[in-house]
């Protein structure tokens, strides 16, 4: 089915969503003919920010929004979709599209399996009822589909269409870029060289890989590392508690703008708490690089300002290879909390590969490592 079809049965005016690969035709056809506009289609920060501001949408209009999200998103809507659009508190309605990531018996990464097979389940315990598209899905039994939804959608409770691999297709195509130079995982490569054996907590996507990728061509091992393969938004809280825990080591994060963006009340906390051992570094892309490019609003976002707002002692941004070192040679010698924002271009290599040892390995060998330090061994 193409997305464009999709859109023109569901008939909604208003989409707002966090972007997703499976949906990436969705994505770019809503680029392509809205681009950001308020009025039309926001890209917003996380997934129960998109439901806030879909009610919003309702309220002010009393039409149906659409919020688009990966299944991984289902965690941050329970709370609005609970509190604020169930019939039984304001009675919101809406039409949810779900890119369903870790399918039962579709192979996917490790953070995505238990996701996947609790997908529909957490649907109908919200309440939410659904309608899976596939590839072989016609336009008009998702038609019908969507004229059965107006029945729910009429007694003011919500729906979702859920999207399987490569369900949506679309001629639509956008280029996603930026003017700055140095690729992320160039960056990563600095970063690297100058943390030495200091850990490193990595946020999700392809930072991670990049990371796994690094150290595989340094032959250093990958005990230094752990990698954030899921619970975007989350890695720089996981840094806090290790900094606090290791006050006498250097803990560095890798951090993404919109993995920044998605929980950015983290910042707040890190700066309040202030671990003088800990070193927050955001590539900032401006983009949701991993699942396809899509524009984040840390494009237009002074993170450098943010983070001095939030109590960071030290905060900068570069631009340059140069620059860069010399600000992570500095945050390693400062005794104080550092912040540090790298532009970078969107893009990656096309042959870049995923970890090759599991999730409970990485976190093993990670605490393994964080003992070591620990008993001075290391």
């Amino acid at each position: 089915m193409k997305a464009e079809t999709l859109v023109n049965i569901i008939g909604s005016d208003f989409y707002t969503g966090v972007p997703d690969s499976q949906l990436k035709s969705l994505c770019n056809y809503l680029m392509h003919t809205y681009g950001i506009d308020p009025k039309h289609h926001v890209i917003a920060a996380n997934e129960g920010n998109c439901v806030a501001l879909a009610a919003g949408y309702h309220l002010a209009t009393g039409k149906i929004p659409v919020v688009y999200m990966q299944n991984s998103g289902e965690g941050n809507i329970i709370n609005p979709v609970a509190s604020l659009l169930n019939d039984r508190v304001y009675a919101i309605p809406m039409v949810f599209i779900i890119g369903w990531r870790g399918e039962p018996g579709i192979h996917d990464e490790p953070q995505h399996i238990y996701q996947g097979e609790v997908t529909l389940r957490l649907l109908e315990d919200m309440g939410i009822s659904y309608f899976i598209i596939d590839k072989d899905t016609t336009d008009d039994e998702a038609a019908s589909a969507m004229h059965e939804f107006g029945a729910e959608l009429s007694k003011e409770r919500d729906v979702a269409f859920v999207v399987r691999k490569g369900a949506l297709s679309d001629e639509s195509k956008v280029d996603y870029r930026n003017d700055y130079a140095m690729t992320r995982e160039e960056i990563i490569r600095h970063i690297v060289s100058v943390s030495g054996e200091d850990p490193i907590i990595s946020t999700t996507g392809k930072a991670s890989r990049e990371l796994f990728e690094i150290r595989e061509a340094n032959s250093q091992g990958h005990s230094y590392d752990f990698l954030t393969v899921g619970s975007m938004g989350h890695a720089s809280s996981i840094a806090l508690g290790v900094a606090v825990n290791k006050p006498d080591r250097k803990i560095w994060c890798i951090d993404g703008d919109g993995a920044a963006l998605m929980h950015m009340g983290a910042m707040a906390v890190i700066g309040a708490n202030k671990p003088d051992n800990l070193i927050h570094i955001v590539i900032n892309n401006g983009a949701h690089e991993t699942v396809g490019g899509m524009p984040t609003v840390a494009g237009n976002t002074n993170m450098v300002a943010i983070a001095r707002a939030c109590g960071y002692p030290s905060a900068v941004c570069v631009d340059d290879p140069d620059a860069l070192d010399t600000a992570l040679k500095e945050a390693k010698n400062r005794k104080g909390l550092s912040f540090i924002e790298v532009k970078s271009s969107i893009g990656a290599r096309a042959d870049l590969g995923r970890p090759t040892t599991t999730a409970i390995e990485n976190k093993q060998n990670f605490m393994t490592y964080l003992n070591a330090i620990g008993q001075g061994n290391v």
